[in-house]
């Protein structure tokens, strides 16, 4: 599959489509779906969604999916096509379902648009950091990675996972905190999946041609990225707006009607830890206790809760993408090794000239790497 499709991306370079690959990153509220259907519909793009929520069916609203409309603008990939029922899809399936589809653009003369969302599922199309499909994706998953098991190491507390690691693996131990139960247990599961110490593992990924710190050398030569960016209160005001936008589209509609659907007999039948699958989902566990809240509760006491969970919920979201621009920033911008591409930073703090501010320079960009030098 990769020689097919190195092939196929020689072939799109001498015919002039180029970059390779577009990548648009940027926090929560940024506008990374808008842009990429500008571009895509200017210069014969296709996107595909690097969101690890999005691949799940249900919860179009909380997971801000595109439109129908906005699908019908520009070719759309990678959108609700898992079962909400499945929590073993990992960033290995994402990865092999997505190579092919960069492969079919290139032979088509297409541009593949990624947009993302999670920084992990960017990293393994950007960077050949999976070197077998049970290594680690670096978020506690991966295809070898039985869940059933991890959550038994879990169980066993962090301390006590974090001294089993240190006897076993030292090196790796030393990296981790002792309370990070998940990567610990994941640490252990690569030992007694492969063979090896994750910290080897690590290293000789590290030690590949044209690898460097950061990893493993990267996939595509000259992928552009672009990177929005706002000023903190303009973002922060934004997401408010988005959540009461959310609110309502009939953002608590659906949440009942998928707890209703899906997390009833959850719970009843094994609990539910909001750790795997759809359920991670921000939003969905901010209104665990007003979804949960019995027929016995006042109206007064339900009303509450639900404040309770839109406010969660605005949190929530203010923290996830002060965690989308941090891992910008410690990936690509500070300190960035040879296979770190170079990032074009658009700044989307005022929108209301999104076409002067965002779009034309985006697009004069592009421009500019598809002429010959």
């Amino acid at each position: 599959m990769m020689a097919a499709a190195s092939l196929a991306l020689q072939n799109t370079l001498k015919k002039g489509v180029v970059p390779p690959l577009v990548v648009i990153l940027g926090a929560t509220g940024t506008g990374k779906s808008k842009l990429a259907i500008e571009i895509g519909r200017r210069m014969q793009g296709e996107i595909i969604s690097a969101d690890s929520m999005q691949v799940y069916r249900g919860l179009d609203i909380i997971t801000n999916k595109v439109t129908a409309e906005e699908q019908e603008l520009c070719p759309h990939h990678m959108i609700s096509f898992v079962d909400p029922l499945v929590s073993s899809f990992t960033v290995v399936d994402f990865r092999n379902r997505a190579l092919p589809l960069i492969e079919d653009m290139h032979q088509r003369e297409k541009m593949p648009i990624i947009v993302g969302g999670t920084n992990y599922y960017i990293e393994s199309i950007l960077w050949k950091v999976l070197l077998d499909t049970k290594q680690d994706d670096g978020q506690g998953n991966g295809a070898g990675d039985s869940p059933r098991r991890r959550a038994e190491l879990e169980k066993l507390g962090g301390p006590e996972l974090h001294r089993r690691l240190a006897e076993v693996d030292p090196d790796m131990a030393s990296m981790l905190h002792p309370h990070n139960t998940r990567k610990i247990a994941r640490s252990l599961q690569v030992l007694q999946e492969m063979g090896i110490p994750h910290s080897r593992l690590l290293q000789e990924q590290r030690e590949q041609e044209g690898a460097d710190g950061l990893g493993g050398p990267l996939r595509f030569d000259g992928p552009c990225i672009f990177w929005l960016h706002a000023e903190l209160p303009a973002l922060d005001a934004r997401l408010e707006e988005r959540v009461e936008d959310m609110l309502s589209a009939g953002l608590l509609e659906e949440l009942k009607d998928f707890h209703e659907r899906y997390n009833e007999q959850k719970l009843q039948d094994s609990g539910q830890d909001y750790q795997h699958g759809i359920f991670q989902s921000i939003g969905f566990k901010e209104f665990h206790e007003y979804l949960t809240a019995g027929t016995d509760r006042s109206e007064e006491e339900r009303q509450k809760l639900m404040s309770k969970g839109i406010e969660a919920l605005k949190q929530a979201t203010k923290r996830y993408a002060r965690k989308q621009n941090k891992w910008v920033r410690n990936r690509f911008l500070k300190r960035p090794g040879s296979s770190a591409p170079p990032v074009y930073g658009l700044d989307v703090t005022d929108v209301s000239h999104w076409d002067e501010t965002v779009l034309a320079p985006a697009l004069q960009i592009l421009d500019s790497l598809r002429k010959p030098t």
